[in-house]
């Protein structure tokens, strides 16, 4: 699928509008939110204050997790990312609000809870749609895509957020500075919540024939259908493994950047140095993304999708273990770059395979636990990262046991003989 077709197929790019539109918005909120809690003059930053910030943005994802599927699996997904954004705009009017206050303490965490919480709904329901808008040909280069254009357009976000924050930066305070930005990412997530209106009411699913049954008190239960859904499929049970192990390393070096440019690589008393630093590693990384996801199709076409997966770890692993030799900016970036680009080669080819596996009737509780597996994984590499990182970042421990985690992980759980169940 290339990029011509994507902007000619009328069906995806009416899904497109809804999710990329959020992911740019999700970039603006999510730079200032970094900016308050990490980057502001005020305030000093270490690894365990980052480890609990990544902490904080993923708990409600994971006590939502079991629901996701059982609301995608029972209401109209169009009907679901109508509210959600909507809901979503107004909780960033009110946090915009309580930092223009200066009610900073359990108020402000408890609508950042409910922000994010709302944004796993709204990710969900687009993953699971996605398979109603291709083909099942299609459907790893439309994931390449989609998945791929939705961190770029975070990216690109991030860097609308860093803007508009140093255009404000001279005539007002940093606090009032990230209200205004996240007061600007509500009218995006109004933006998305127009475009989720324009979406026929069955068009992403569930089709009136594959409605579940039941109350939404059987997440629980319903998330252990899922898994034992992935236990018939062990290849893609051992895919959603392997992409958790993938993101929680890559969590872990993310808060190794932060502190190592906020406190090593320049003065951390110059907070403006560190965050433009931190920009432009994640601007490397997203650059890395996109030829992941470029390039996945091509070597899943020559290799098939199992032993593409492998090959993708393995190679993610040896960049990961370059950065324990030397730390520099150099090969901070060099590593952003190489294990952004594998990881999202897994990412993207994992997907297709976990999608192409599933009925939809099943999609949205499968696509639950998957999300709430790699948000454990996220949040203990967040706790890896607070545990092994000096006060500096400056260390050859974490990216050896990240590299190694992940060949242990291509070798044993990615192994020929339980992964390669068939050629794709």
């Amino acid at each position: 699928m290339s990029v011509k077709e994507i902007f000619l197929d009328r069906k995806l790019i009416r899904l497109l509008r809804v999710r990329w539109t959020g992911q740019l918005t999700d970039g603006i909120f999510q730079s200032a939110l970094a900016s308050f809690l990490l980057f502001s003059p005020e305030r000093q930053a270490d690894a365990m204050s980052a480890a609990l910030a990544f902490a904080l943005v993923l708990v409600p994802y994971s006590i939502v997790g079991p629901f996701v599927g059982t609301i995608l699996d029972r209401f109209s997904r169009q009907r679901a990312l109508l509210i959600a954004n909507l809901v979503r705009a107004l909780t960033l009017l009110t946090i915009a609000i309580l930092i223009f206050q200066g009610r900073t303490g359990v108020e402000l965490t408890v609508f950042v809870l409910i922000a994010f919480g709302v944004n796993r709904l709204i990710l969900a329901g687009l993953s699971a749609g996605l398979p109603l808008v291709v083909s099942r040909e299609k459907l790893i280069s439309a994931n390449a895509y989609v998945v791929t254009g939705g961190s770029v357009w975070v990216i690109l976000g991030g860097g609308i957020g860093l803007g508009i924050r140093n255009i404000l930066d001279s005539q007002a305070s940093a606090d009032y500075a990230d209200a205004v930005i996240i007061s600007v990412a509500a009218c995006g997530y109004l933006g998305a919540a127009l475009f989720a209106s324009l979406l026929k009411k069955n068009e992403i699913g569930p089709l009136p024939h594959e409605l579940a049954k039941g109350s939404l008190t059987q997440g629980l239960k319903e998330m252990r259908e899922g898994i034992r859904f992935l236990e018939e499929h062990a290849d893609a049970a051992r895919g959603i493994i392997a992409i958790a192990i993938q993101r929680g390393g890559l969590t872990a070096l993310t808060l190794m950047t932060l502190v190592l440019e906020r406190n090593f690589f320049n003065n951390p008393i110059d907070t403006e140095a560190g965050l433009a630093g931190v920009t432009f590693m994640i601007v490397t990384a997203a650059v890395g993304f996109v030829i992941g996801a470029i390039i996945a199709p091509i070597g899943v076409a020559m290799v098939g999708r199992h032993r593409w997966i492998r090959l993708a770890m393995i190679a993610a692993s040896v960049s990961v273990i370059s950065l324990a030799f030397t730390r520099s900016s150099l090969t901070l970036a060099l590593t952003a770059f190489f294990t952004a680009l594998c990881g999202q080669s897994v990412k993207v080819t994992n997907d297709a395979l976990v999608q192409s596996k599933i009925n939809d009737i099943y999609r949205g509780r499968v696509f639950a636990v998957y999300d709430v597996v790699v948000n454990f994984s996220i949040v203990s590499g967040a706790l890896l990262a607070a545990l092994l990182l000096p006060a500096n970042g400056d260390t050859w421990t974490l990216p050896t046991v990240v590299g190694v985690g992940y060949l242990l992980t291509a070798l044993t759980i990615l192994r020929p003989s339980k992964f390669f169940i068939r050629s794709a």
